[in-house]
């Protein structure tokens, strides 16, 4: 009867310390993609990384930063931090990352909303929801990181 008590007390007390962590993921991965969504419409600039206008990484950066994460400067450069996640297991606020003609080297990166969804500064339409099936953006992903 001890040992299972002190079994007990052993799995909450695991669970009091992953729980919060747990919690803030998913928090700071909401708060981004919300800082991303109140930006929908937003100008795409080159180089740009506020709400005057975003590229691609502006974006991810200022809305990440918005959510208490600190990311780096370029798609390449955040290609290189996180945990690398398959397609199939990918979670809200995953980063995705996209490259011409399947290079390693990623030149876009963009934010998952879930259910095919991204929300990402496209030089066409700026920041814009976009689905990650569509036939533009399909063929060019090569990868995606968690944070």
């Amino acid at each position: 009867m001890l040992k299972k008590m002190i079994a007990a007390l052993s799995i909450a007390a695991i669970f009091s310390f992953i729980a919060p962590s747990m919690s803030e993921a998913a928090t700071y991965h909401k708060q981004a993609i919300s800082t991303a969504k109140k930006n929908i419409g937003v100008k795409y600039t080159y180089g740009g990384l506020s709400p005057k206008g975003f590229d691609c990484s502006g974006l991810v950066k200022y809305s990440y930063k918005k959510a208490g994460k600190t990311l780096p400067r370029t798609a390449a450069d955040m290609y290189k931090k996180g945990k690398k996640v398959s397609k199939s297991k990918l979670t809200t606020g995953d980063l995705l990352f996209f490259a011409p003609n399947k290079a390693t080297r990623p030149t876009h990166v963009a934010i998952y909303m879930g259910s095919s969804k991204m929300i990402h500064a496209a030089s066409s339409k700026g920041v814009s929801i976009a689905s990650t099936n569509n036939s533009y953006w399909k063929p060019k992903y090569i990868g995606a990181k968690r944070i």
